[in-house]
């Protein structure tokens, strides 16, 4: 008998659990990250499943949960497949790495909430200059390359990123 998947509140709280002992480059709790991208799935119009993987979506890059923890965790595949689409690996470059983001349902949403919150000027206006110069130059690489600048518009871009089977 197989358990039932965790909820979002479930997840939402492995991952607060797991990255609780994390700070982002401000200092600041990393689940504060968390949330935001979550809330920002959400207010674009993502769906459950795309939430719960916002609430993950660090978690493997960053070492608070294995990859093994993830295979056997009790998440539709769509969640882990977001999940490691949005993570990225040793050594890839930007062009597979967004590559992967874009050719795997519901990513996209994952990670344009993800960026959008990674370039906030509130956010960014705490580190040094030299600091917020080479991640606002890195996050406009990656929105660009998932052509999230001009382009496809938002509509169009939600309906890629949430497909109706999901």
């Amino acid at each position: 008998m197989t358990s039932p998947d965790l909820t979002l509140p479930q997840v939402e709280a492995i991952a607060r659990e797991a990255h609780r002992r994390q700070t982002d480059k401000a200092g600041r709790p990393y689940a504060e990250h968390l949330a935001a991208v979550a809330e920002g799935v959400r207010i674009r119009g993502g769906s459950e499943q795309q939430r719960a993987a916002a609430w993950l979506h660090d978690a493997i890059e960053d070492g608070a949960l294995s990859r093994q923890w993830l295979e056997e965790a009790p998440l539709p595949l769509r969640v882990k497949e977001m999940v490691l689409a949005v993570t990225k690996r040793d050594g890839e470059d930007l062009v597979a790495y967004t590559g992967r983001i874009l050719a795997t349902p519901g990513a996209l949403l994952i990670k344009e909430s993800d960026l959008a919150h990674n370039a906030d000027p509130e956010r960014l206006a705490v580190l040094e200059p030299a600091t917020r110069t080479r991640l606002t130059a890195k996050y406009a690489q990656v929105r660009g390359l998932l052509g999230l600048d001009g382009g496809v518009g938002p509509t169009e871009r939600r309906d890629q990123a949430n497909p109706a089977d999901g």
